[in-house]
């Protein structure tokens, strides 16, 4: 049996289907399902033994002790425009630090989602070194909160038996509908396209990109969730932060070219002013190095931006399915 929380959301449901594919059924899903009703698409026809209530998760927990394999814990809040420090604390701190507890005290392997958000600037690179989250200076009070945990957890004597902290760069794919304004490049390009004909990126407000080559780190959900199960499969040494990208940045005119081509259509792009309210947070370039990941035995390949846009475009949005 295995927990997954934020189980409604876009890359959690993503994950519930590759366990189902892989034979996985015995599944306790965790998320707030009372008060996001538009996340309730993403598990239909999906297999699972309950769910569970956000709020009710640790008392059922400890009253029902459950026979858990593993514990993914993916769900968050995860606006980066939201500047709740309080509400980021309770959720993404304090909540993960409850999952941790129990995780250690009855001896079952964790993998949580920390993110590619905590590097900020990129000041300090992009290693996953464990010691580095003590410099690391995030943009936002998400990445904060994602490196607050991270910090605390290396800070811990007492462990899960395997703990994997994944720092999930650029996500994109299938179940990502409700996110609206988080959502990724790809599903806002695809439904300007659909409405107007053309997409409208944000201009640069650093000298030192061109309008539209800000690069980012894409990877494909696909891949995510495919080393999320990789890891619990394998658990392999060491314990610890890992980055989750594909290794490779690229343009967000990469990315909406390859959308347009997706969907059959020229490309016709123009720029807009990035919202005052997160241009001084915007990170401009993000790339995972992925040495970490592959010295412990990962050894698949990624998508290709292309193929994932590809896949992601004439698979899911424009037959409006889910994964």
């Amino acid at each position: 049996m295995y927990l997954i929380t934020g189980a409604a959301g876009f890359i959690a449901s993503a994950l519930v289907t590759y366990l189902n594919a892989a034979g996985i059924n015995d599944l306790v899903l965790v998320d707030d399902f009372q008060r996001y009703p538009a996340k309730k698409q993403n598990l239909v026809g999906k297999k699972f033994r309950m769910k569970v209530e956000r709020d009710e998760l640790f008392d059922r927990w400890d009253a029902e002790q459950w026979p858990l394999e593993g514990v993914y814990h993916l769900g968050a809040r995860t606006d980066t425009a939201e500047p709740d420090k309080a509400l980021f604390d309770r959720l993404n701190l304090n909540y993960s630090k409850e999952v941790w507890s129990r995780c250690t005290a009855q001896e079952i392997p964790l993998i949580y989602a920390s993110s590619g958000a905590t590097y900020g600037l990129g000041e300090h690179g992009y290693k996953d070194e464990d010691q580095l989250a003590e410099v690391l200076q995030p943009l936002n009070e998400y990445g904060r909160s994602k490196n607050d945990f991270d910090r605390w957890v290396l800070d811990r004597r007492e462990t899960p038996p395997h703990y994997y902290g994944l720092k999930f760069f650029n996500v994109y794919g299938p179940n990502e509908n409700h996110k609206g304004r988080m959502a990724s490049v790809i599903w806002h390009t695809f439904n300007q396209v659909q409405k107007t004909g053309a997409m409208k990126l944000f201009r640069s407000h650093n000298p030192e990109y061109a309008n539209g080559h800000q690069r980012r780190d894409f990877i494909y959900v696909k891949d995510l969730v495919a080393v999320n199960h990789w890891l619990m499969e394998n658990l392999p040494e060491p314990n610890g932060l890992y980055n989750l990208g594909t290794g490779q940045s690229r343009t967000f005119l990469d990315l909406v070219t390859a959308t347009f081509a997706a969907m059959g259509r020229e490309p016709d792009i123009s720029f807009i002013d990035t919202p005052a309210d997160i241009r001084d947070k915007y990170q401009y370039f993000t790339e995972a190095e992925m040495g970490k990941l592959r010295a412990a035995g990962y050894d698949k390949p990624f998508f290709t931006l292309e193929d994932g846009v590809e896949d992601y475009v004439t698979n899911y949005l424009l037959k409006g399915l889910q994964w």
